[in-house]
């Protein structure tokens, strides 16, 4: 499969600190790529980073063929990258449609912009039921529901999950995990950052991990969710 996201010897940091040192993976075209480790291990950055919010020190980022490493954020989300965040990062005072319509700003075609409405409206029906009351009174999963929505309403090629199941009851991670896989039926590729190693291996066609801002391991999911070393420092085993 081609390379829809090439990350190469990716250094980024805050302030005097290196977060990232030499990071390179890759998600092709239709995959599940999942990014795992420990609180403080750099994946948050890595995300950051491909999306533009955090500037790359030295490697490169490319997207579908370009370079990206030097490109403003929201000239990404043109090309077909979207990002929901850690913590869903909501607009709460903005109601869910309003929410919805800010996932959209960089596009101009009201009637494919009313369809992804309404594809995001059959996805998680709770959202047309709460469509008119502010983002702030949904619970944290209607919240993460938005926030996945919000990112679909860019209409992407790769989408970027960073924690969609953190904080969130069994039942509701069950159903955000089962939208990934629909998602990806349709040929979407995407990058899941999550802490919950077992959930996203088991959803993921590759992986990777991240240990203090270096990959240290990579591999097909299935072989990672059965390695010793995964399973004794992310499983619990």
């Amino acid at each position: 499969m081609a390379a829809l996201l090439s990350l190469d010897l990716l250094r980024a940091g805050y302030g005097p600190i290196d977060a990232l040192h030499d990071v390179s993976i890759q998600v092709s075209e239709g995959e599940i790529v999942a990014l795992i480790g420990a609180n403080g291990a750099g994946k948050t950055t890595t995300l950051m980073s491909i999306s533009g919010v955090v500037k790359a020190r030295s490697g490169t980022v490319s997207f579908d063929g370009r370079d990206i490493t030097r490109m403003p954020a929201h000239e990404i989300v043109k090309l077909g990258l979207a990002q929901s965040p850690e913590g869903r990062k909501i607009f709460p005072r903005l109601t869910v449609l309003e929410n919805l319509q800010m996932g959209a700003f960089t596009r101009s075609d009201r009637d494919g912009v009313a369809t992804d409405l309404e594809k995001a409206f059959v996805m998680f029906p709770i959202l047309r039921e709460r469509k008119n009351q502010p983002g702030g009174l949904l619970s944290g999963g209607q919240q993460q529901m938005l926030a996945i929505a919000r990112a679909l309403m860019a209409r992407p090629k790769l989408l970027m999950l960073d924690e969609p199941s953190l904080g969130l009851a069994p039942q509701i991670v069950v159903q955000i995990f089962d939208v990934v896989k629909e998602l990806n039926k349709t040929g979407m590729s995407v990058l899941l950052v999550e802490q919950n190693a077992r959930m996203a291996l088991k959803v993921a066609h590759r992986g990777y991990v991240l240990e203090t801002g270096r990959v240290t391991m990579a591999d097909e999911a299935q072989k990672l969710l059965h390695d010793p070393r995964v399973r004794a420092a992310y499983l619990g085993e």
